[in-house]
C-alpha cells in the first residue's frame, strides 16, 4: 500500500500490554485520535509483571481501575519473606497492612491487560487486536507509515513503542544498547496454592547463581517466577524448562524440611530471555518507548509493571503537551524532553537496583546484609517502602540508611 493510502492518525502505540493501554488511554480521554495495535487476537499470559508494588495499586487507580475491577485480577500479598541460601529470613511488607488498599499485590495478567484494553476502548481509542506490525518506514519529512500483516499501513504523527523488551520500534529506532546487569533466563508459571507452604504471603528464596519467587495470585494459584545465571544455561540446552523448573520447585520444598512435593505445572513455562533490555535513549522526534522496550533490569524488585505505568502518564503528558506546543510554533520538543524526564524519575531506583544484584550476585554479601536485615526493624522497613514505591529510591542510597544495614 502507498503512503497515500495509509490511514492518518495522531498516534499509533505499538504493543497492548499496560504501558501501551495506558498510554492510549490517557490520550484518548484527552481526545487525542489514538490506535493500538496489538499482535495477540486474545491476552495470554506473559512471564512478567505479576507481583507488584503497593505504588502499582495507586497508579491503576489513577487510571481509573476501580476497586471492584481490581479485586478480579489482583490478590493482596501482605509481605515478601527473603530467604538467603544460609536460611536466613527477613520480612518485607512494603509499608501494607495485607490488604488490597495498601499491600503488594499479585496479579493475574491475562485479566489485567484485558481490563486496560477495555479501559482503552471505552476511552476512545481505536483497539486493533491480532494487528502484528510487520514494517515502519519513515520519510523524508519525518512522517511514520506503519506496515501490518493484513496489508494495511496507517500514518501517526507520533509512534510509541509499548512492545516489551524484544521492541520492533526500539530495533528500527537503532537505539538498543548492551545491558548493565548479568546475562540471565527467566521462566514463569503457575502452581497450585498449597502445593508450596507460603501461608498467603510471597517467598524470593536465593539458590545457587539464582533466585525463586513466589507469589500468590487469584484463582488458588501459586506463581513461580524463576531467574537463572550463566551457570545454569547448558542445563537449558539439554534439559526441557518444564522439568527443570519443576526440580527447581522440588528442592525448594527439600530444603524447608517439607519431604518431595509432586510438582503440577498448571500452564506452559513461559520464558524471557535476555531478561534484562537497554535502549540509550526513550525518545526521539516523532516516537517515544514505554513500558520494557523503554528497558527492564532485574525482577527480584518487582519493579516491572510500576514502571510502565509510571512511564504511561509520562509518555501521555508528553505527547499533550508536543501537541499544544506544535499548534503554538511547530516544535514538538516535548517528546524528546520525555526521555529526561524518564532518567530523573528512576535514576536512583535503577541505581538501588543495580546494589541490590550486586549483592544477589555475591553470596557472602547478601548472607551479611540478610542477618541486619532480619535483626534491624527499621532498616528492613525502610528497604520494603523503597522497594515498594513508597518513598524516594534515594532514601536507600543515604550514608545512614547504608550504615543501619552494613555496620556489624
Amino acid at each position: 500500500m502507498s503512503a497515500a493510502a495509509a490511514r492518518r492518525t495522531e498516534v499509533v502505540v505499538v504493543g497492548g500490554g499496560p504501558a501501551g493501554a495506558a498510554t492510549a488511554t490517557r490520550l484518548g480521554r484527552a481526545g487525542v485520535a489514538v490506535t493500538l495495535l496489538e499482535a495477540a487476537p486474545e491476552p495470554r499470559w506473559r512471564a512478567c509483571g505479576v507481583f507488584t508494588s503497593p505504588a502499582s495499586v495507586t497508579a491503576l487507580r489513577r487510571l481509573g481501575v476501580d476497586d471492584a475491577a481490581l479485586a478480579t485480577v489482583a490478590r493482596p500479598v501482605p509481605a515478601m519473606r527473603v530467604e538467603s541460601g544460609a536460611g536466613i529470613e527477613f520480612r518485607l511488607t512494603y509499608g501494607g497492612t495485607g490488604s488490597l488498599a495498601d499491600s503488594a499485590v499479585g496479579m493475574a495478567r491475562p485479566g489485567l491487560d484485558e481490563l486496560l484494553l477495555a479501559g482503552a476502548a471505552a476511552a476512545g481509542a481505536e483497539v486493533r487486536r491480532g494487528a502484528r506490525v510487520v514494517e515502519l518506514d519513515r520519510d523524508r519529512a519525518g512522517t511514520w507509515t506503519v506496515q501490518l500483516t493484513d496489508g494495511t499501513a496507517i500514518r501517526p504523527d507520533v509512534l510509541v513503542g509499548a512492545d516489551g523488551r524484544r521492541s520492533t520500534v526500539a530495533r528500527r529506532m537503532g537505539v538498543i544498547a548492551r545491558p548493565s546487569m548479568p546475562a540471565r533466563i527467566g521462566l514463569t508459571f503457575h502452581i497450585a496454592d498449597g502445593a508450596l507452604a507460603t501461608g498467603g504471603e510471597g517467598r524470593i528464596v536465593l539458590i545457587r547463581d539464582g533466585y525463586v519467587g513466589l507469589a500468590p495470585v487469584p484463582g488458588g494459584r501459586l506463581n513461580v517466577g524463576i531467574v537463572l545465571g550463566r551457570s545454569w544455561f547448558p542445563r537449558l540446552r539439554s534439559e526441557s524448562p518444564a522439568r527443570l523448573a519443576a526440580g527447581i520447585v522440588r528442592s525448594l520444598s527439600n530444603a524447608h524440611g517439607a519431604g518431595t512435593v509432586d510438582i503440577e505445572i498448571l500452564d506452559h513455562v513461559a520464558g524471557a530471555s535476555p531478561l534484562a533490555h537497554a535502549v540509550s535513549r526513550r525518545a526521539g522526534p516523532g516516537w517515544l518507548l514505554v513500558g520494557d522496550a523503554g528497558g527492564f533490569l532485574d525482577p527480584f524488585t518487582g519493579e516491572g509493571l510500576h514502571r510502565s505505568l509510571a512511564s504511561a502518564e509520562l509518555a501521555a503528558g508528553a505527547i499533550l503537551a508536543a501537541r499544544n506546543d506544535a499548534a503554538r510554533s511547530g516544535r514538538p520538543t516535548a517528546i524528546e524532553r520525555y526521555d529526561a524526564a524518564m532518567r530523573a524519575t528512576f535514576r536512583n531506583r535503577d541505581l538501588v537496583t543495580r546494589i541490590v544484584d550486586g549483592f544477589l550476585s555475591r553470596p557472602a554479601l547478601f548472607e551479611y546484609a540478610a542477618r541486619r536485615l532480619s535483626a534491624r526493624e527499621h532498616a528492613r522497613d525502610t528497604m520494603g517502602r523503597v522497594i515498594g514505591d513508597l518513598v524516594p529510591a534515594g532514601r536507600a542510597l543515604d550514608p545512614r540508611f547504608l550504615a543501619s544495614v552494613l555496620r556489624p
